[in-house]
């Protein structure tokens, strides 16, 4: 949310995402995340472009090691802010960068506990290219993942230095994590350092997790190295373009941090959270919901709730479909989580 190789066989298999509206982007978190489509098998990168930018260049980051003192780096990836008549965002516009920065503002205080902060601009998909033909969007895809590609490997040699890599991402900043596993984390190597990959929104596709072995889904709280993910959706709901019936994907509840169907009480929510472009919390919730995971298709479905107030606002999406507060719902129990796992991690727990 990426190369040059044709699409992966599952991808092929999901419809066409359609359009975020600017509306959403403006009004909730997730709406500033691109429209996700599940992933399959990413391929790695194509050699670097000429045009790629220099990442050597702080001007270049919209985050660039802010937080000295944390034990940890996060590398983030943006989700889909370009919504003007393109292909990919042109890092020129001055205005789509700034809602750039938005989009990340609002993860913020997730992470910043536990880790220095770098998020590179990037040439991503902008939401147009998830109307085009699939050989296009491809394209698209791939000429972004180049630059994040370049980008990582950039923090990698010039600025990680051998310490804890927390990777992070929704939606097209979601695929661009798997993307980024796929090709760089199958070093031994770089892979000791991974803390863990928050790819919320996104299926981790189990002919994925087959064809890497190096992305592996977590399987409880404090496991370290493996990418946590979910989606959420009212109970009732049984196929969504983003976890089409019949989808086989990994995923885990994030309340009570199982993999299987034992359902989580809403006591067990620390707090929901409802954030703005400046990373404000314009709303808190404890004990907002309850959360229940739903397999083969690894979503979580969440009770208790009315559909009718959280609204998909994503075209193509049915009533309960909940993507757009896959953060927001569990903000608090995340945030706790990437200290659990950072804690984990720095004790020596791989």
């Amino acid at each position: 949310m990426n190369s040059d190789r044709p699409a992966p066989s599952a991808v092929r298999r999901l419809r066409l995402l359609l359009p975020l509206a600017l509306a959403v982007l403006l009004a909730l978190f997730a709406a500033a995340c691109c429209q996700p489509r599940p992933a399959g098998d990413p391929a790695p990168a194509a050699a670097a472009d000429t045009g790629a930018p220099d990442y050597a260049l702080a001007e270049n980051w919209a985050w660039f090691g802010i937080g000295e003192d944390k034990p940890a780096d996060l590398f983030l990836l943006c989700p889909t802010v370009d919504m003007r008549d393109e292909t990919n965002l042109s890092l020129d516009d001055e205005q789509t960068k700034a809602a750039f920065r938005g989009a990340l503002a609002m993860e913020r205080s997730l992470y910043e506990d536990s880790a220095r902060l770098f998020a590179p601009y990037y040439r991503q998909a902008a939401i147009k290219a998830y109307s085009l033909p699939e050989a296009e969007r491809e394209a698209a895809l791939a000429f972004a993942y180049r630059d994040v590609s370049v980008a990582f490997a950039r923090f990698l040699a010039a600025e990680n230095n051998g310490r804890p890599i927390i990777l992070a991402g929704f939606s097209q900043g979601a695929d661009m994590c798997y993307r980024l596993l796929a090709e760089h984390f199958a070093d031994d190597a770089i892979r000791s350092r991974l803390v863990a990959v928050y790819a919320i929104g996104w299926p981790c596709t189990a002919e994925l997790v087959r064809n890497h072995p190096q992305i592996r889904p977590a399987q409880g709280a404090d496991d370290t190295g493996v990418v946590v993910t979910f989606d959420c959706e009212a109970p009732g709901v049984a196929s969504t373009f983003i976890c089409p019936s019949g989808l086989e994907a990994h995923a885990i509840n994030p309340l009570n941090w199982r993999t299987d169907s034992t359902p989580a009480d809403p006591a067990e929510n620390l707090g929901a959270c409802f954030t703005d472009y400046s990373g404000d919390i314009r709303r808190e919730v404890p004990a907002f919901c309850g959360a229940q995971l739903e397999l083969p298709r690894g979503v979580v479905k969440v009770p208790g709730i009315s559909p009718a107030d959280y609204p998909p606002r994503v075209p193509g999406l049915p009533e309960g479909a909940y993507h757009v507060y896959d953060y927001q719902f569990f903000f608090r129990n995340l945030q706790e989580n990437v200290r659990t796992r950072t804690a984990r991690f720095l004790a020596g727990g791989r």
